[in-house]
C-alpha cells in the first residue's frame, strides 16, 4: 500500500530506523515491522491474515480511522487515503480497494 502521513512531523519521525528509536524508544522495532507489514500489503485486506496485527475499524469519535496493534495497549491509526473511501454496497469500508492510507498517529494509546 501507499502510506502517507498527516503531518510533516509525524513522517520525520519514521524517516530512519535512529528516527523511530529516538521517537518511539523500546517500540522502534515494533514499529518499523508494522510500517513494512502496511507498505508491502498490496490492499488493506491482506492485513487481515497477518498474526498479532489485530486490524480493525475504530468506533465512536475515531469512526472512519482503523489501527493495527503495535503492543497489548499502543497502536498505528490511519484512514484510507481515498477520496470517498471505498464503500461496499452495505455502506461498510471495502478493505479489497484500500491501497493507500494516511497514518495519523503512531504509538498511541486510545483506550
Amino acid at each position: 500500500m501507499k502510506l502517507r502521513f498527516s503531518t510533516r512531523k509525524l513522517e520525520k519521525s519514521v524517516e530512519s530506523f535512529s528516527a523511530i528509536q529516538r521517537h518511539y524508544g523500546n517500540m522502534a522495532k515494533k514499529v518499523d515491522i508494522r510500517l513494512q507489514q502496511l507498505s508491502a500489503a498490496s490492499n488493506l485486506e491482506k492485513l487481515i491474515h497477518l498474526n498479532g496485527l489485530k486490524c480493525h475499524e475504530l468506533h465512536a469519535e475515531r469512526s472512519g480511522e482503523l489501527s493495527v496493534r503495535i503492543s497489548p495497549n499502543h497502536r498505528i491509526v490511519f484512514r484510507a487515503d481515498h477520496e470517498p473511501p471505498p464503500e461496499k454496497e452495505d455502506g461498510g469500508l471495502d478493505w479489497k480497494l484500500v491501497t493507500a492510507i494516511v497514518i495519523t498517529a503512531i504509538a498511541v494509546d486510545y483506550h
